[in-house]
């Protein structure tokens, strides 16, 4: 089915059973958020709240909450969207088999916007930002927020549509400094395609329009927060996976989605900040206050019967996991054109995303002698310059010809594979000093820390651990203050250390353990990777654990050490295990934590008789 709203959308899924109505009251501070958190846990149907507490509007949630319920949004239309960008992989395709791409060009060509007429849904009413759903997500929260907005900008330079940047730019409505419906404030990260048109807006000396759209056709959505490959308009790629036009006006200046629930549109000063957060983002953490762009408020825009969708972000999977698994299935085809070499990548979610990439790449560079890392790192350069590839904090790449079956998205078998031919020696590649993710505070600075590369090619050089070596579980080769030692998965043991205090008495404690542990480290050659945590029941409890406390409290450059470590010619290894420090730091950001109190009272309304009995529990 092709919706034209998002008010079809939730009768279609009500009617097919993947949607419920709830009647009772519900507070968009915390408790709303809770709510969603469970569903997207329990994979739950999508949830539309009738009474939303301060607003006149009602919400849908939980839209996005399983790749079935999703795959049937857009199941009139992920057909072709997958045919038209696997065209713009490889244009040749359609010679190869044309009879397989003969719809490709119609469902481009029905996808280019249109100008709607002026008496359009979006032009039927006016509110402001008071109004609005005003969704708090998590305790410490610097205010609401809009969760999923699709902020437009057009290029100062070239003005009009098929120009125009979209992105998933969060949005704060209230709080901090904000002047109440006049201002609001607008977070985007590096690399991020609003930036450039900010960038020439302030070189002309302009303000730059900005149109916040929420709600619509969930294409329209979905089309904010896809990759999309240069040349290829967001608007049209959202026509496409609507199966119908992007449908737009412009009133006083502004571009308006004629089919959004809502559309809150003013402009940048490219010369102002203001303080913005802290928000509990997608890494588990609260991402802090810092001086991002504000915008002027003009005018907020709605149709007639608005709905207001939301999502929450948090320690992954969240529903933004659904997004990611979305995005793979319809630009799976471009990776392997896009860098040339590159076979496959997987950006792990559990780690928070970037903290964490995965790939594969050819090795064909000498195919008669035996195999070690040397396209690969070509590979790997390539891909740290690659789109928002390169925000990637370890990257972790093998041989596709050491094993062609290896499928990227099994993260016990690939790491199993990584470890056991990896030479900690020569394999190691670190980038310091360089730009990181916005939200990890795992470096230096805002937006600023390091990489490292670790690339493993050839046959296996050990097998792996399948227990606690004997050795650490009678407690030998453990520095004072380090205990607990826990088996995670073959070759990964984590170690409980003590806690972090200070960076000198830190790095000399974790160089203490690997001092203590070098005279047993010929014993421990099946257990490459050891993991200093403060935690190491909880982070060997689940693979995920693993992932998410490793890869988001490390910062490589200064956090990772190794046993007999060494430096020649400027490049540094270690003979023995490889220690990676993923204690909490005292400038990290604090992990989310629900409020108690919510929590009980969301209980109450899972409880027998209460209002979300048998949908949540």
């Amino acid at each position: 089915m092709r919706y034209k709203s998002l008010s079809q959308c939730i009768q279609d899924l009500e009617r097919h059973g993947q949607l419920v109505r709830i009647k009772a009251e519900i507070d968009p501070y915390l408790e709303m958020a809770e709510i969603q958190r469970r569903a997207y846990e329990q994979a739950a149907p999508a949830l539309f709240f009738e009474n939303v507490k301060g607003s006149a509007f009602p919400v849908v949630c939980n839209l996005f909450g399983t790749m079935d319920r999703s795959r049937f949004i857009f199941r009139s239309t992920l057909e072709a969207v997958k045919k038209v960008v696997s065209l713009k992989a490889d244009p040749t395709a359609a010679l190869k088999a044309p009879h397989k791409y003969l719809g490709a060009p119609i469902t481009a060509l029905r996808a280019l916007p249109r100008k709607a007429r002026l008496g359009s849904p979006i032009l039927h009413g006016r509110t402001t930002i008071d109004q609005l759903p005003l969704l708090t997500s998590w305790p410490m929260d610097g205010g609401p927020y809009v969760t999923l907005p699709q902020v437009c900008t057009e290029d100062p330079d070239k003005p009009g549509l098929m120009n125009s940047n979209w992105g998933m730019y969060r949005i704060q409505l209230m709080g901090n400094e904000f002047i109440p419906n006049k201002e609001v404030g607008l977070h985007y990260q590096i690399h991020r395609g609003i930036g450039v048109h900010h960038s020439k807006a302030a070189a002309k000396g302009e303000k730059l329009k900005v149109s916040i759209f929420v709600g619509g056709p969930p294409a329209h959505t979905f089309a904010a927060v896809m990759p999309l490959p240069e040349g290829l308009s967001e608007a049209l790629f959202a026509g496409m996976f609507a199966g119908r036009s992007f449908r737009y006006v412009r009133k006083d200046g502004h571009l308006l989605s004629a089919d959004a629930d809502f559309c809150i549109v003013g402009t940048i000063d490219p010369t102002r900040t203001k303080p913005e957060g802290p928000f509990g983002d997608h890494l588990g953490y609260y991402s802090l206050t810092h001086d991002f762009p504000l915008m002027d408020v003009e005018a907020v825009y709605h149709r007639k019967n608005a709905v207001w969708p939301l999502t929450v972000v948090g320690r992954p999977p969240q529903e933004d996991t659904t997004f990611g698994e979305l995005i793979h299935e319809i630009t799976a085809s471009m990776v392997p054109v896009s860098v040339p070499g590159l076979h496959a990548m997987h950006a792990v979610d559990a780690a928070g995303v970037h903290p964490l990439l995965l790939a594969i790449g050819h090795e064909r560079y000498v195919p008669y002698q035996e195999r070690s890392p040397q396209e690969i790192l070509t590979v790997a350069n390539a891909v740290l310059g690659f789109g928002q590839a390169s925000l990637a904090k370890y990257l972790m790449i093998s041989a596709y010809e050491d094993k062609p079956e290896l499928d990227i998205h099994d993260i016990p078998a690939f790491l199993q594979h990584v470890l056991e031919r990896v030479n900690w020696e020569r394999d190691l590649h670190f980038q310091t000093r360089t730009t990181m993710d916005t939200l990890d505070y795992s470096g230096t600075g805002l937006n600023q820390g390091s990489k490292v590369v670790i690339a493993a090619a050839g046959k296996p050089r050990r097998s792996l651990c399948r227990e606690l070596p004997e050795s650490l579980a009678l407690g030998q080769g453990l520095a004072e203050g380090f205990s607990k030692p826990k088996w995670v998965m073959p070759g990964i043991v984590a170690v409980q250390a003590p806690a972090f205090k200070e960076a000198k008495e830190a790095a000399a404690q974790a160089e203490a353990f690997c001092r203590e542990m070098a005279p047993f480290s010929e014993k421990m050659e099946d257990l490459p990777l050891i993991v200093l945590v403060d935690e190491s029941d909880f982070t060997a409890a689940k693979l995920n654990n693993f992932l998410w406390v490793t890869f988001t409290r490390s910062n490589p450059s200064h956090d990772v050490y190794g046993v007999n470590s060494f430096v020649e010619h400027k490049h540094w290894g270690c003979k023995g295990p490889l220690v990676i420090d993923a204690r909490i730091k005292p400038h990290h950001a604090p992990p989310l934590v629900e409020d108690p109190a919510v929590s009980r009272r969301v209980d109450a309304l899972c409880a027998a008789n209460g209002p979300l009995a048998g949908i949540l529990s």
